[in-house]
């Protein structure tokens, strides 16, 4: 009887289901859904499309930041001039060499952190890699400029120790963005790289032990390859929000620093003229999006290189 009852009951569920009423359960999921697509469109989309739509427009005069009464691609042979290219090509470098440093000091932490540290330890790890996140990007950056200062306490540090001869000289310079930088984005790369490393698991580095591998081959042969998702991850999440970066290069840069972004900010905040300024900030998606496939492609390639080379190795040996 008990059996009976409960399929009686599936069955009438099921017969619910289908009929009109059962709309709701999927207009339930809909709205549930709902703050997933809508942050996407009010927070991605739209604004996009405006930066997009203002592009196309140009500054009427000097008290007005746009006009689009008259729709042309003017802005962008403005945008592309020798300043902006060099401009971009400074930002490119920084971002480029940022990025690898961030890989650099990323790869052996997060291994650290997820194979060799106690799990007990982990936690408090991870929360100590947070920590920065707890305070405002631009009080982050203005705590560097103090450190960096030519009358801080680092270069009175230095001084009184000997190791360096009159007054620090890093502030305003590109290698004080790039420390900057370094500084603000190296957790986004510690992350999906200890997710990805924890995720490589302990049993497949014990077979690999068991095989006869050392620790080294074990990591490049094991660890390293399983980790590959969370090392492109990791690239993405540091490079691409570095690309367009201002705050780090006005804080620590100075007129030596310059990036992208400030030239964009300025054409909003100072020089009034949205239709550049979008135009200028189109351009640089679309730079940082061909950077990005570039580089995708060639990691590709050296990918596909490398398993070519191993099974060619492998038939040999066999």
């Amino acid at each position: 009887m008990t059996a009976t009852a409960q399929t009686t009951t599936l069955g009438g569920a099921r017969e619910r289901s289908r009929r009109p009423g059962g709309r709701t359960r999927m207009s339930g999921t809909t709205v549930a859904g709902f703050p997933t697509w809508a942050f996407v469109l009010f927070f991605f989309i739209v604004p996009l499309a405006l930066v997009l739509w203002y592009s196309f427009g140009y500054k009427p005069d000097l008290f007005s930041a746009h006009a689009n009464d008259r729709l042309s691609f003017d802005r962008y042979g403005e945008a592309l001039d020798a300043t902006f290219l060099g401009t971009f090509l400074n930002t490119l470098r920084i971002g480029l060499v940022g990025t690898a440093i961030c890989l650099v000091i990323a790869v052996p932490f997060a291994y650290w952190l997820a194979v060799k540290l106690k799990p007990q330890y982990r936690a408090l790890a991870l929360a100590l890699v947070l920590v920065p996140f707890w305070t405002n990007f631009l009080v982050r950056t203005l705590g560097w400029q103090i450190v960096l200062s030519p009358q801080g306490f680092l270069s009175q540090l230095l001084q009184s120790t000997g190791l360096l001869h009159g007054k620090l000289d890093v502030l305003y310079t590109q290698a004080a963005v790039q420390l900057g930088v370094v500084y603000n984005y190296l957790p986004l790369m510690i992350l999906p790289l200890y997710v990805a490393m924890d995720r490589a698991g302990r049993p497949l580095r014990e077979a690999s032990a068991d095989l006869g591998a050392n620790r080294v081959r074990t990591f490049l042969q094991v660890t390293l390859p399983l980790a590959a998702p969370g090392i492109a991850s990791g690239c993405l999440l540091v490079f691409i929000p570095l690309m367009g970066d201002y705050v780090t290069a006005s804080v620590l840069g100075g007129a030596q620093g310059n990036m992208v972004g400030q030239l964009v900010a300025s054409q909003f905040n100072t020089a009034q003229n949205w239709a550049l300024g979008s135009a200028m900030a189109v351009l640089l998606m679309l730079f940082i999006a061909a950077a990005v496939v570039i580089v995708g492609g060639l990691a590709l390639l050296i990918r596909l290189v490398v398993r070519r080379s191993r099974r060619v190795d492998l038939g040999g040996a066999a």
